[in-house]
């Protein structure tokens, strides 16, 4: 049987993207099975999607059912850190999903090991990171066969010291939703420019434009934009400009309705350059909204063992706030800083293995 520590140092050493997991699948039902077989626990393992899986335990006849959800997808980044479970490969566990799961797996030994009479869904779940993972679950209605009274979820960050509880009442992670936008002009000679359909100057056009749109003090929204790019030589006049960003709100309603002011731009540009364009849409995740009652209940649990801290709102994009939205649920943020903060998506960024008996202990304290 592996501890939390072990499986961590394994899927650490094997990252995956989104909807790639396959590995990552498989260590985590193998650790699973046996941990099962160890405790001598009837469970019951669904697959709603090729890759993540979800454990079923319900020593209840009833069909009411809590839910505990861990992330399982890495990213694309190139891990720096120097340790002996570094990553095998190019892709890197920089948002600290290796934790996530290890403290379900953590939680789950726990729940077996007491045999606690609660009924239970562990969601290992894939593609947090861009692919919309949790909306995929509950597309495919495998969850809608059980009374889920409550979700719950964590997320590592070197944003707050090691063992802090962040959280808050009502919106705690924003609406994220990825927007491309490409411009299509015509390619000139830049001796002759009036032959040609500048897709550069249309896309400089926007974005001062863009700058200019009021901001509403009551109502948060970024439009961040973190690649831009156009042309070919220096001596022909571009006739195609792109740009990829996210727009990240308290209310996915109110960002699509940014994005219809940003079509009003984008026409009138048209207009005065000939220049059009077009928009796409990427993932598309709803605010995490943190219900009253589960978060009072929440903190009432916790407040004696564990510090609190309320945070507020994020600009953090999650899409637990698909679960979020059909469950009661609680989502918060566990600290791991010690001496210094890194950041999320960083190549450094390794909490340490202690975390994960943190995390263990919460989990196993809501379920009091």
């Amino acid at each position: 049987m592996i501890s939390p520590i072990e499986l961590r140092h394994v899927l650490h050493q094997n990252p995956e993207i989104g909807f790639m997991e396959f590995k990552t699948t498989k260590i985590l039902e193998d650790a699973i099975t046996d941990l099962a077989k160890h405790y001598n626990i009837d469970i019951e393992i669904l697959k709603p999607l090729e890759t993540g899986l979800i454990i079923k335990y319900a020593p209840l006849n009833n069909n009411e059912y809590i839910l505990f959800r861990a992330d399982i997808d890495a990213l694309p980044i190139k891990e720096q850190n120097d340790v002996e479970f570094k990553s095998k490969n190019d892709n890197m566990h920089a948002c600290g999903h290796d934790m996530h799961m290890s403290i379900l797996y953590g939680f789950m030994e726990y729940i077996f090991r007491n045999k606690i009479q609660k009924n239970i869904l562990f969601l290992f779940q894939p593609a947090e990171e861009g692919g919309g993972g949790a909306k995929k679950i509950l597309d495919t209605g495998v969850l809608d066969q059980f009374n889920i009274i409550r979700a719950h979820a964590l997320h590592v960050t070197d944003e707050y010291d090691k063992g802090i509880i962040a959280a808050s009442k009502g919106v705690l992670f924003a609406s994220a939703v990825e927007i491309d936008i490409e411009f299509l002009g015509k390619n000139a000679h830049i001796a002759f420019p009036q032959d040609g359909k500048n897709a550069l100057n249309a896309m400089r056009l926007f974005l001062d434009a863009v700058e200019k749109i009021p901001k509403n003090p009551v109502q948060p929204l970024i439009f961040g934009i973190g690649k831009v790019f156009s042309g070919e030589v220096r001596n022909i006049i571009p006739a195609y400009a792109k740009i990829e960003g996210s727009i990240r709100s308290l209310n996915l309603d109110y960002t699509m309705e940014y994005i219809e002011i940003l079509k009003e731009i984008l026409e009138s540009i048209k207009k005065m350059t000939g220049v059009t364009y077009k928009i796409t849409l990427g993932s598309m995740y709803k605010e995490v909204v943190n219900d009253e009652n589960i978060y009072n209940e929440f903190v009432e649990k916790l407040k004696d063992k564990y510090q609190i801290i309320d945070c507020g709102y994020k600009m953090t994009g999650e899409d637990f706030g698909f679960i979020a939205e059909k469950y009661p649920a609680v989502m918060f943020w566990l600290g791991t800083k010690t001496d210094k903060k890194v950041g999320l998506h960083s190549p450094d960024f390794l909490p340490d293995d202690d975390v994960i008996s943190i995390g263990i202990n919460i989990y196993s304290d809501l379920i009091k």
